[in-house]
């Protein structure tokens, strides 16, 4: 079997292709996608070609040729850039004899867009969103804090559509200048409103964000398999520690009361193969339609059965099944690595 996968140099990307490879059933070749060239899969993988940045002008172009090029049985979506691109192509490259694990790009347009995700699921039983609202201009934005209870109540925004951390801030009066300076790193996400105003009172466009209420306690990733408006299988996994945004502890972890809401939330948004539904305190916070970060088990392959469902190699039911496999003992750690090369291939010293 051939693989292709988008984001040979995320984070998740060397883990992704070791449990690919030792899926323990069948031998698969492995081929990487990145925007850039010097990334970690292009040298644990063993087929590689570097795209240009998603939605560019030759980006579609591109993409088919390697498709033509290699032939891959499916393609596999690990990047939230390019995710929504592939979409709007999956009907072309399915036609090319590659199937495509990703939604539909109706589905996926809305659940990608944080402000349409809220908007959709607000009056879903079962599901609870953030207090949030669409601020229309930089006036509308002022307004909204005052609203919303700004500067007693600390606020966030985010870009409708982005990628990791990008474009979120934290609004808050808590911490002065000096000391955001002084002692938080400069990933520090906290600004005031006057900082927020500054950015934008000469500009002559507005960007659409999403102004919401700053959920806290516990957070919460829903891995889930969906299919055809069916959540088949789900493991929780907790956040229990961060850099940039990205995991690096977290321990497997059972919650029924999320488990009607993950239900819910695939019935009105039927969202197919992998994703993750973000979670804190139990509200919603976003969806990322594609795979990520798992915590795998040598019995318990997430991307790997989300392949298998894709290829009519296994049946929905059988998906489902999988869920009595999950172990509440099992976390994970993640860490830096490196790997070094020497005339263009791996060398590991």
């Amino acid at each position: 079997m051939k693989i292709m996968y988008t984001a040979a140099g995320a984070p998740q990307a060397a883990t992704l292709v070791r449990h690919l490879k030792n899926n323990g059933e069948k031998k698969v070749e492995l081929v990487g996608l990145d925007m850039n060239k010097e990334v970690v899969g292009r040298y644990i993988s063993d087929g590689f070609e570097q795209i240009p940045q998603a939605g560019s002008d030759n980006y579609k172009e591109k993409i088919l040729e390697i498709i033509q090029k290699h032939k891959p049985d499916i393609l596999l979506n690990c990047s939230g850039s390019d995710v929504r691109y592939i979409a709007h192509m999956k009907d072309e490259i399915e036609a090319l004899g590659t199937k495509v694990a990703c939604p539909s790009a109706e589905i996926l347009d809305r659940a990608d867009n944080k402000f349409l995700l809220f908007d959709t699921l607000k009056n879903v039983l079962e599901v609870d969103v953030p207090e949030f609202c669409y601020p229309r201009s930089l006036d509308d934005f002022i307004n909204k804090c005052k609203e919303m209870g700004y500067p007693k109540k600390d606020l966030c925004f985010k870009p409708h559509i982005g990628k990791g951390s990008r474009g979120f801030r934290i609004l808050t009066e808590k911490f002065s200048k000096k000391d955001l300076l002084l002692n938080h790193k400069p990933t520090a996400r906290y600004m005031t409103l006057d900082d927020f105003i500054d950015i934008f009172k000469d500009e002559d466009s507005f960007p659409d964000l999403l102004l919401m209420e700053v959920a806290k306690g516990e957070e919460i990733d829903a891995m889930t398999i969906g299919y055809k408006g069916d959540a088949l299988l789900t493991t929780f996994k907790s956040r229990d520690s961060h850099r940039w945004g990205i995991i690096d502890r977290a321990r497997h972890v059972d919650r029924p009361k999320l488990m009607k809401s993950v239900q819910a939330v695939i019935e009105c948004l039927p969202l197919d193969y992998n994703l993750s539904i973000q979670y804190i305190d139990n509200k919603i916070i976003e969806i990322n339609p594609r795979t990520s970060t798992f915590i795998f088990q040598e019995d318990l392959n997430e991307p790997w059965i989300a392949i298998k469902l894709a290829l009519g190699m296994i049946s929905p039911n059988e998906v489902k099944d999988y869920q009595k496999k999950i172990n509440y003992n099992i976390s994970m750690i993640r860490y830096m690595d490196q790997i070094f090369i020497k005339d263009n291939e791996p060398y590991y010293v």
